[in-house]
């Protein structure tokens, strides 16, 4: 695990550090090969040089981003261009890992 990915989950408020450590948990678990960085003041996880995910943090969500997405049918919920779909996680959610892991697994597939 990146110690600067480390330090930046453990600097967020308690809510988003806690759903930021549940994706981080479940993007390695999902893409055990996955890099972590802090890239853009944020953490990015790629797979073979090629970004696979993102956690994107603002004032009152966690956006969860998946790169590589065109093709893969996402529920509703998620926003963005077919290349890269996200999904935004606001206090007191709980995010669907089963899910999100399936479509993180579809989409780094081909990384």
């Amino acid at each position: 695990m990146n110690q600067e990915v480390t330090a930046f989950i453990e600097k967020l408020p308690e809510w988003q550090g806690g759903i930021s450590s549940t994706l981080r948990d479940m993007i390695l678990e999902t893409i055990p090969e996955a890099e972590e960085r802090i890239q853009y003041k944020k953490p990015h996880f790629l797979k073979n040089g090629h970004y696979a995910a993102v956690i994107s943090p603002s004032k009152d969500a966690i956006a969860f981003m998946i790169m590589n997405a065109g093709g893969i049918e996402f529920p509703k919920g998620f926003e963005g261009p077919a290349e890269r779909k996200w999904i935004k996680l606001r206090e007191g959610d709980t995010p669907d890992l089963v899910l999100l892991s399936g479509l993180l697994q579809q989409a780094s597939n081909t990384l």
